[in-house]
């Protein structure tokens, strides 16, 4: 009985830290990267270049109208496709590659970087099926 006590305790702090973790990566990002509901997002996607960070497969089965997909696997093969004077807007299904993605494209050197705050997955606006 006590094993099983001391495994969900285990269990428990590890889950706790995982969350603490998560947030303060959120809160570091807040430095450099705009989190936008859906209708911020729908208003500056025109003049931005929209990514998809999902790997292709996802990406073909639903995408949000006038994104380009970049995977986060080939990324860094990939970001230099992107142009660092236009806004770049990311999303993924629930915001942990587009972190990720983020954190690299402001290491080299753009500024103007935006995410959808509850990823494609409570997106409400057009998609595009392919």
């Amino acid at each position: 009985m006590s094993n099983l006590i001391f495994s969900l305790i285990t269990l428990l702090v590890l889950v706790f830290i995982f969350v603490i973790y998560r947030y303060i990566n959120i809160y570091r990002a807040k430095k450099y990267i705009n989190f936008l509901s859906d209708e911020e997002f729908k208003k500056g996607m025109r003049r931005a270049q929209v990514i998809d960070v999902r790997e292709k497969s996802p990406f073909n089965t639903g995408h949000i109208l006038g994104a380009r997909n970049i995977a986060y696997s080939t990324f860094k093969t990939f970001y230099t496709e992107l142009r660092p004077d236009l806004p770049v807007y990311l999303y993924d299904q629930n915001k942990t590659l587009s972190l990720r993605a983020a954190k690299f494209l402001n290491k080299q050197g753009f500024t103007d970087i935006s995410i959808l705050n509850n990823g494609y997955q409570k997106w409400d606006g057009k998609i595009k099926k392919s």
